[in-house]
């Protein structure tokens, strides 16, 4: 990847203009049946489009936080990179109470808890092909399916992001994009991402570096890819085992 890359956002522009058909995301969920793959090109088009209602719509602003109530999701993937994309602070399981927008899965206890933001409240369904709530949002809350579409395919940030200022907190501690850049890099070789074209099965849940590190930024900044499982547990050893195979996946992070 380019060493010039100084944020996320960087990485995913320049895996864009390297390969943008190339698979980034490819997403599992062992509970539903789920699967979907996302390349460089459809990727970032989603992040576009959350980046432009982060800026537009929801009118955050560089340090803004944003507290994410979400779990290993290849949507909550998409709103880490929209966040980096316009300057704010992704939290992750932040407290809502002291962020300025919250975003929210469908499980009742993230809902719950999400109501103590004072500013905007947006939930994702998390279903299939990032499906509507049915038949509505929760009450308070925006359908991020239903917000999304209409923003535009293309996104330029109202003022250039900052790679020293604050961009991810999780479990506690901050980073700024430039060190989320820095410290995927670094630790990409141990995750067994050794260049272009590896290929990760990650379990992990993204309220730790070492998630969100397997599960998004590593690959991001290696040139590689993620096949992204949720409720991993739910499937047998003979489905793992064959998934590893099918998706030529060359390290495992559970």
């Amino acid at each position: 990847m380019n060493a010039t890359n100084r944020t996320p956002a960087d990485l995913l522009s320049s895996a864009l203009a390297a390969d943008s058909e190339r698979p980034l995301v490819t997403f599992y969920d062992d509970a539903t049946g789920e699967r979907v793959e996302l390349s460089v090109a459809t990727f970032a088009n989603w992040v576009a489009k959350t980046a432009n209602l982060l800026q537009d719509e929801l009118s955050v602003e560089p340090g803004d936080r944003v507290a994410l109530l979400l779990p290993a999701h290849w949507q909550t993937a998409v709103w880490l990179l929209a966040c980096a994309s316009v300057g704010v602070v992704a939290d992750v399981s932040g407290d809502p109470a002291a962020a300025d927008v919250v975003v929210s899965g469908p499980s009742p206890e993230a809902l719950e808890a999400a109501r103590a933001c004072s500013g905007p409240r947006i939930a994702l369904a998390l279903r299939p092909l990032g499906g509507r709530f049915a038949p509505h949002a929760p009450e308070g809350f925006a359908d991020y399916a239903v917000e999304v579409p209409g923003q535009g395919d293309r996104f330029v940030p109202y003022a250039p992001v900052e790679p020293e200022a604050p961009a991810l907190i999780v479990a506690g501690r901050e980073f700024s994009g430039a060190e989320v850049v820095e410290r995927a890099r670094a630790e990409a070789s141990g995750l067994g991402l050794t260049g272009p074209g590896a290929r990760i099965l990650s379990a992990l849940p993204y309220d730790t570096w070492e998630g969100l590190s397997a599960g998004l930024y590593g690959p991001l900044a290696s040139g590689g890819s993620v096949v992204l499982c949720r409720h991993l547990e739910q499937a047998g050893a003979d489905v793992v085992d064959r998934r590893i195979e099918t998706e030529r996946v060359s390290a495992v992070a559970r």
